[in-house]
């Protein structure tokens, strides 16, 4: 839980675009399932989360280059690259909207952190808004940050407090989701809410969160499940591009660099192209989203315009029940957090993501390993229990082009490993997935590890250079060495029975180290096997998994 401020600093920057994404990860499945306009195809959700995620990782680039300091950045760099990551990874209508809201506040807030500052923030977040969406229609998120801004003007020359500010921007943004289907006929007739709206109502509870340190209440109003798509199911209205087989084929995204002047003589031309047009940046970097049915014609007019790169076209067919051709065979997409493991996976037939120390993959290398695969069907094995929302993320996006994805929830490499060994191509999708899934939950995992600095833990204080060890992701003991605490870790273990012990020995250690845990394990439990790995480099020492 993050310490209430008064002041939105770079640190407190930082702590939002964490517990946003957090959040949207947290509700992605949710928001997903009642995305029904501009286009019925369950993604808000997600292209939510990867542009939060973009957003969060450009703001931990700026503090890792200021790593060596005795300082943390200065607002104004937390809050410009918050607003850059977020250009140039947004997905979608919704998370394009969500860049510009981004933007046009820090604008403001590189000015000022105090609640006056915030207000209007707010205020120019939604004016930006509104301007960067060719048509805008009132039901939508645009709404909802309409009535956010107002309701922080409100507190803001009532008090300029920061906590009331935000508050009352969380409260109207609330407030005014509940109205959208009153506004919207096609959210009525399906009964929900606007999906980007209540994204947007995640980020705000994210900013208040971190404010006051405290998360709000999430709303008590039911959400309904995944939307009856079947034909007595609810209908999207006449305007809207929702129905299967209606509106645009294609939804095209790309980065652009050129002048204001070419940007708005583009907007008229997209306008006249396809719709659901929204356009936003500016300093000589765009981000173009539109709906189109000749997406050559859309990526053209953007070369006619400057330089378009990262272009990404994706067919509707998907989410309108078309059938889409797929690739035979079955694969499996692997993280692993040392290039030891890379090899062994890749040996096993995995296709694996290297995560390096401090390094988690993004959502975006997932979706690329799954890509690499070439497989109709894939089995994701995150191996990292942060990188459960990041997974499912790239399990939709991935899903959205035809591809079936099954997410093991694996929360270490041991379990993955033991996921890997009972994997079977030839069995069916279904009871391939619940063997891998028994495998890895089966496996009990833990770590040896390293302090790097002070800190408290569930087994009393540590100081820097103290040997921790792990058990399911709890700090089990505090030891002064590397042997003595894995011993114990191994004892601890077992004593709750076993039949193999998985020991994945990291950079630097010698192979002597497996050697003499492997005999202190037989001496013992003679019935145990134990077999050993490199795991080359990674976070810790000792990597142990008993299953």
């Amino acid at each position: 839980m993050p310490h209430p401020t008064d002041t939105l600093d770079a640190v407190a920057v930082r702590t939002w675009c964490a517990l946003a994404l957090e959040g949207l990860g947290r509700e992605r499945e949710e928001i997903d399932a009642i995305n029904v306009y501009p286009v019925a195809d369950g993604d808000t959700g997600t292209n939510l989360y990867l542009t939060a995620e973009s957003a969060a990782a450009a703001v931990e680039a700026v503090f890792a280059a200021h790593a060596t300091g005795t300082t943390a950045p200065a607002t104004a760099d937390a809050v410009r690259a918050m607003a850059h990551g977020a250009l140039i990874g947004a997905r979608g209508n919704s998370g394009t909207i969500l860049a510009q809201l981004l933007r046009a506040m820090a604008s403001v807030l590189a000015a000022g952190g105090d609640g006056d500052h915030l207000a209007r923030a707010l205020s120019r977040a939604a004016a930006s808004a509104r301007r960067a969406v060719a048509h805008p229609v009132e039901g939508t998120v645009l709404t909802v940050a309409t009535a956010a801004a107002e309701a922080a003007e409100v507190a803001g020359a009532a008090s300029g407090d920061l906590a009331a500010v935000a508050a009352a921007a969380h409260e109207g943004a609330v407030a005014a989701l509940e109205t959208t289907p009153d506004r919207l006929p096609v959210l009525q007739r399906a009964g929900v809410v606007d999906a980007g709206g209540r994204g947007l109502v995640v980020v705000l509870g994210a900013l208040l969160e971190t404010v006051t340190g405290r998360a709000p209440v999430r709303a008590t109003r039911p959400v309904p499940g995944p939307l009856d798509r079947s034909p007595g199911g609810p209908a999207p209205a006449d305007d809207c591009a929702g129905e299967p087989g209606e509106g645009p084929a294609f939804e095209v995204i790309y980065l652009l660099e050129a002048a204001d002047e070419a940007v708005e003589r583009l907007r008229t031309r997209l306008d006249g192209l396809g719709d659901s047009l929204v356009v936003v940046g500016g300093d000589g970097l765009w981000n173009v989203h539109v709906h189109v049915d000749d997406a050559g014609a859309a990526v053209e007019a953007g070369v006619e315009a400057g330089r378009p790169h990262r272009i990404r076209i994706t067919h509707f067919a998907a989410a309108r029940g078309h059938a889409r051709p797929e690739p035979a065979r079955r694969a499996v997409v692997a993280v692993v957090p040392g290039d030891g493991l890379c090899d062994l996976c890749a040996r096993a037939g995995a296709t694996t993501v290297l995560a390096r120390p401090g390094e988690p993959p993004a959502s975006g290398e997932l979706v690329d390993a799954v890509r690499r695969a070439h497989a109709r069907e894939v089995v994701l094995l995150p191996n990292d229990a942060g990188l459960r929302h990041t997974a499912a993320a790239a399990a939709e996006q991935a899903r959205a082009e035809g591809i079936r994805v099954a997410v093991i929830p694996t929360r270490a490499a041991v379990q993955g490993i033991a996921a890997l060994a009972v994997h079977e191509p030839e069995r069916s999708f279904d009871e391939d997935v619940v063997a891998m899934t028994a495998a890895a939950g089966a496996t009990r995992y833990a770590e040896v590890a390293v302090a790097e600095h002070r800190s408290w833990t569930t087994a009393g204080i540590c100081q820097a250079g103290d040997v921790l060890g792990l058990i399911d992701g709890d700090v089990a003991l505090i030891g002064p060495d590397v042997p003595g605490a894995a011993r114990t870790v191994l004892d601890r273990m077992l004593a709750a029975g076993g039949e193999l012990v998985t020991l994945v020995l990291g950079e630097g250690v010698p192979d002597s180290f497996g050697d003499e845990l492997e005999t202190h394990v037989r001496a013992g439990h003679l019935a145990v096997d134990t077999v050993v790995y490199r795991g080359g480099h990674q976070s810790a020492p000792l990597l142990i998994g008993v299953e």
